[in-house]
């Protein structure tokens, strides 16, 4: 069994420097990490010309396909009748990405079949993540 889910969507970029109308992306879940995702876009999507990867929180992703979440670096938020906007803050300036929310739903649920919503907590290593952070 695989403790890591990995799905390519399509992201459609709305607004940012580099001029692709859609780009490849990945999300991503790793149950040692059970309460993050992290959606990687391609160097060529991105204005450093470097892949970028943004964690953020599963719960976050799983309430913006129904409505508006989020006050920080990511916020998510349904646009319209198919589409999950999804928008990141950064100093370097701001890019919003639209995919599919029947995708984002996909993910959703195959990550929730690996960890089940609530239950992220018996799946964090308390002691050995200490342990590694006082090594």
């Amino acid at each position: 069994m695989s403790f890591v889910i990995e799905q390519a969507v399509e992201a459609r970029l709305v607004a940012a420097a580099p001029r692709m109308a859609s780009i490849p992306a990945t999300l991503r879940y790793d149950v040692t990490d059970p309460f993050a995702v992290r959606m990687s876009f391609p160097a060529p999507a991105t204005l450093e010309g470097v892949e970028v990867s943004w964690t953020f929180a599963r719960e976050l992703l799983a309430a913006g396909v129904g409505e508006a979440a989020g006050a920080g670096d990511v916020r998510v938020r349904p646009y319209g009748y198919d589409r999950t906007e999804l928008e990141f803050h950064a100093v370097e300036g701001m890019a919003i990405v639209h995919i599919r929310t029947g995708e984002v739903r996909r993910f959703l649920a195959d990550t929730d079949a690996l960890v089940p919503t609530g239950e992220e907590s018996a799946f964090v290593d308390v002691d050995g993540d200490l342990a590694e952070l006082l090594r």
